[in-house]
């Protein structure tokens, strides 16, 4: 445990954002997952601006949010 009273208050900030980010991260997943299984135009809005969002957020890099995005727009085309 942390005894410095700056290092406690970053363990809290970091669990907090722990939780936020592994939130986001399912969120993010969760669209991208129902859109592989059935392709549809309002499923590809939602993936895209969950995406979007991960990387506004720094959960995603851009060139891998860029990578899933050109993914889905293949299963829709198809």
């Amino acid at each position: 445990m942390p005894i410095l009273r700056n290092a406690k208050k970053a363990l809290r900030v970091s669990k907090k954002k722990t939780i936020i980010n592994g939130q986001l991260k399912t969120k993010l997943k969760s669209a991208v997952d129902e859109m592989k299984k059935t392709p549809a135009a309002d499923k590809l809005s939602a993936a895209f601006s969950a995406i979007d969002r991960g990387v506004k957020k720094n959960i995603l890099q851009k060139n891998k949010a860029a990578r899933v995005k050109a993914s889905l727009s293949k299963l829709l085309k198809k």
